[in-house]
């Protein structure tokens, strides 16, 4: 078995599998709201703060919102991945901040002193953690008095008519993530390293009329990207009936959310 280092190493080493499950939440969601423009509405930014974006993955969070967030973040992308690092740095560079830094990082063990920041990001990053409670130690430390921790996760319900279609490859029907760092997971952790914390849901759902991409989403990672020809044969055929199931359509619920924590003054 693969250690949970190596397969998010072959994962993240750049986006393009992580592009092929974006695209099922860009493309079909249905939602007053997208998620990105949501989260940065939620978000207790001030001009001037310093914000550290742990598990940047390639900035599109950034990217998607900079018309919208506050003048002059001082604003650190960091994560494990080198080439995320790098294709962050560059979808963002031109963005109006007040400045830009990109780091590795591994989020059990910042390279940041005491107190550095105003603001610690961690969007779906949590679930690939071997040691969760060691990185919200470390986003804990890193934090000003006052500072706010934000964590976004899954929860366990999340897409289940999508993951359910996973059953064919042996995996259980439901998300990975939301099983391995869902919302109860989330609370408890932040609750214990801060005190306190609130949560808050992006009403959203998903209406999927492309069984591609639901085939290209789903065979991006463990198991489904080492599956044999018959495996694949059998899932595009139970994606098929899915469809054919919804008149063409697949449409699932969505549970994602976020928690926020402060730091005490």
């Amino acid at each position: 078995m693969s250690s949970i280092n190596s397969v998010n190493e072959k994962q993240y080493a750049d986006s393009k599998k992580l592009a092929a499950r974006a695209r099922l939440n860009s493309e079909y969601m249905i939602a007053e709201i997208g998620w990105f423009p949501w989260v940065a509405r939620q978000l207790p930014l001030k001009s001037g703060d310093r914000i550290l974006d742990i598990g940047c993955g390639p900035g599109w969070f950034w990217a998607a919102t900079a018309a919208s967030l506050p003048e002059n973040l001082d604003l650190t992308l960091a994560d494990l991945s080198p080439g995320m690092v790098q294709e962050a740095i560059e979808r963002c560079k031109t963005l109006p901040l007040g400045s830009l830094a990109g780091e590795r990082a591994d989020a059990a063990s910042l390279p940041f002193t005491d107190g550095s920041f105003d603001g610690v990001i961690a969007m779906h990053m949590f679930y690939h953690l071997p040691d969760p409670f060691k990185a919200i130690a470390e986003m804990h430390r890193v934090l000003k008095p006052g500072g706010f921790l934000a964590v976004t996760t899954n929860g366990a319900g999340n897409m289940r008519k999508i993951y359910e279609l996973t059953t064919v490859f042996g995996s259980p029907p439901y998300d990975p993530a939301g099983a391995a760092f869902g919302y109860d997971t989330a609370e408890r952790l932040m609750q214990t390293q801060f005190g306190n914390v609130r949560m808050t849901e992006h009403p959203a759902r998903l209406r999927v009329t492309e069984p591609e991409d639901v085939y290209l989403a789903l065979t991006s990672y463990p198991p489904g990207d080492g599956a044999d020809e018959a495996q694949l044969a059998e899932f595009r055929k139970t994606i098929a009936e899915a469809f054919e199931a919804g008149n063409g359509v697949l449409e699932t619920e969505k549970e994602t959310g976020l928690f926020i924590s402060r730091e005490e003054s």
